[in-house]
């Protein structure tokens, strides 16, 4: 093999053997970079947690719950039951780092986002009277004894019901029992009734009844990377979305 039959093998692409099929000081190309299209982002890594979400009784996050399962598969979310005389301290402590709270909230330091309004539904007795209607009215509550337990979120007042002779009860579940006992009757939203449903007790919407409200609440300083991306997933947002 002679030396220019080498040369000419490198000069048409082949790489030369050895040292001798480069001249010293001639220009080396840059390796051309390859470009990839439609290519998906690298994977960043997920924040450690666990990210922590009270809720109050009667909140149903389920579906939030399993997209954040689906989208942060290696940070945990803890689901933390709350009351809602404990909602707002929770928050504020720092014992959740957002909560689904029921309105109205003090809102100072906190960040809130409106999720959906309730319809505040008249739990009475299976055999009450009361249930010969499909809906209801405030006036159709007059002449009834009303039942407002401690944890009431129902705050409006019903013309025409009177007090129970007994002193106010500590929980809703336990004026749920009460009424269904054939005592009264007891407003509270649909979701909570729907929640202490039981075979004795019958519920009916009250349509001229101030509705409740859910939201999603945070501190405004501990708006963490953690809380953002169930904010996104609240709003709708896909995996992709920009904030």
């Amino acid at each position: 093999m002679t030396p220019g039959a080498s040369r000419g093998r490198a000069q048409r692409g082949g790489p030369a053997r050895g040292g001798g099929g480069s001249r010293r000081g001639a220009k080396q190309s840059a390796p051309k970079q390859k470009i990839v299209f439609d290519a998906r982002p690298a994977p960043s890594e997920e924040p450690a947690g666990p990210f922590r979400l009270g809720a109050i009784p009667g909140a149903t996050p389920g579906k939030w719950i399993d997209i954040w399962k689906d989208r942060m598969p290696r940070t945990p979310l803890e689901l933390v039951h709350l009351d809602v005389v404990v909602q707002r301290a929770a928050i504020v402590d720092g014992d959740v780092d957002a909560a689904i709270v029921r309105l109205p909230l003090d809102r100072t330091g906190l960040s809130v986002i409106a999720l959906y309004d309730e319809v505040t539904v008249a739990v009475c007795s299976a055999d009450s009277a009361l249930t010969a209607a499909d809906e209801l009215t405030l006036d159709d509550l007059a002449g009834e004894v009303r039942i407002v337990p401690l944890d009431d979120v129902v705050r409006t007042e019903v013309p025409g019901t009177t007090a129970p002779a007994f002193e106010p009860l500590e929980t809703t579940a336990d004026a749920v029992a009460t009424v269904a006992a054939g005592t009264g009757v007891v407003l509270m939203p649909l979701s909570l009734a729907r929640l202490h449903h039981r075979k004795d007790a019958e519920y009916r919407p009250v349509v001229d009844a101030p509705g409740t409200s859910v939201a999603l609440a945070w501190r405004t300083d501990a708006t963490t990377e953690l809380v953002e991306t169930f904010i996104g997933i609240v709003r709708g947002r896909t995996a992709n979305s920009s904030r």
